[in-house]
């Protein structure tokens, strides 16, 4: 039951709507084989019509049944979604976000997360009066999860970075929680319009501004900055440091390996139809197939394209102390890293000066063993940042 615990009648209401969407898909798929070996047998294509009538009936009646139970549930939502959400459903809901978070969106389904920031869990409303209740200092430190992850993931195995830099160096931490399944320039933007909201109803005079970023995250971060300059935002001013833990800067191969195997299904009418099970991935996850972080990277172009051109060069942020944390697992060296970042990925290394990231040597650590959730709580992980941070 435990498995079960904080869950809402809105959540059973968007599963509900992802059964009947995925339902119509695998029929189209089912459908598009159907087709492709009736046409190699019937030169008439009379199966052809009878099945598009058959697959037509079964859409047709599988969205009927959606509409009914998506009204059934939308009038139950109000007086029955009442109860406080749980560790293990903000899990589930984050995995699906990373995954279909573009679908969640595009379709206004109520698993969809909205970005905010967020403590202990909580929304945290931007108003001064809300935010001088903190306490807050004259030092504010962002954390940004990953992908597939949310804000709470911070205290995995009960070990939070952003306490002990609290208590230790002053900070006072906030949590962006965020849909990791749109596209990293979107997100990007919008934590930036956050942040200047932020920065604005601080209760105090912001000093120090610093960034802790986690996977996708530190694309979501350096998208933002770049946003927020060219935007002309004045929170970028106040940014001292960036820290950067497994962050995939030149994308992953485990991503690039998927649109290869996309683009094999495609060469046969056969197997064509299975190529869309894999199209189903998040906007975000295409963009770490190199790391793109603008919206020029894929406006106009088909992210799923395998000739996929890579992104625009993106310098680190000007005038801001960057650093990188990198993982070794163990397993793959450094084609695989952390088990998901190369480590040339994550530590900015590129054959291209143009793509290569700057980072000093000093501002490069490479925890060995340590796999890439690692990243986000093993105690010698929080002391290199905590001595960044600090110098």
């Amino acid at each position: 039951m435990s498995t079960l615990a904080g869950v809402r009648v809105s959540d059973l209401r968007g599963c509900a709507r992802i059964v009947v969407d995925a339902t119509i898909g695998v029929t189209g798929i089912v459908e598009a084989m159907h087709l492709t070996v009736a046409r190699r047998s019937d030169p008439l294509e009379i199966t052809g019509c009878v099945a598009r009538l058959v697959y037509g009936t079964i859409r047709a009646v599988t969205a009927l049944v959606g509409h009914g139970v998506d009204a059934i549930a939308g009038a139950m939502t109000p007086l029955l979604d009442g109860q406080a959400s749980s560790a293990q459903r903000e899990a589930a809901v984050a995995i699906l976000n990373g995954v279909l978070g573009n679908y969640l969106a595009d379709t206004a389904n109520p698993l969809a997360i909205a970005m905010r920031f967020r403590r202990d869990g909580q929304p945290l409303e931007l108003e001064t009066a809300t935010l001088a209740a903190l306490p807050a200092s004259a030092k504010v430190l962002i954390f940004v999860h990953g992908l597939c992850l949310n804000d709470l993931q911070w205290a995995r195995h009960r070990d939070d970075h952003g306490a002990r830099l609290a208590a230790e160096l002053g900070y006072t931490p906030v949590y962006l929680h965020y849909n990791s399944g749109l596209h990293v320039s979107t997100n990007g933007r919008r934590f930036s319009e956050l942040i200047e909201t932020l920065i604005g109803q601080w209760p105090v005079a912001v000093e120090e501004l610093a960034i802790v970023a986690h996977s996708m995250g530190g694309l979501v971060a350096r998208s933002a900055y770049d946003y927020g300059t060219r935007g002309s935002c004045h929170w970028p001013s106040h940014l001292r440091k960036l820290v950067f833990l497994g962050t995939p800067h030149h994308g992953t191969a485990l991503e690039r390996a998927g649109n290869w195997i996309d683009a094999m299904l495609e060469t046969s009418a056969f197997t064509a139809p299975f190529a869309r099970l894999g199209k189903i991935r998040s906007a975000g996850i295409t963009d770490l197939r190199f790391g793109s972080t603008r919206e020029s990277d894929w406006r106009g172009r088909d992210r799923f394209d395998h000739r996929g051109d890579r992104p625009q060069p993106m310098p680190l942020p000007a005038r801001v102390q960057c650093y990188a944390v990198a993982g070794t697992g163990g397993i793959g060296g450094r084609l695989l890293g952390d088990g998901l970042v190369p480590l040339e990925s994550g530590l900015g290394d590129h054959p291209d000066p143009r793509f290569a990231l700057a980072f000093p040597e000093t501002h490069r650590w490479v925890g060995h063993g340590l796999s890439h959730l690692d990243l986000v709580s093993r105690r010698e992980v929080y002391e290199r940042i905590g001595d960044w941070l600090a110098s």
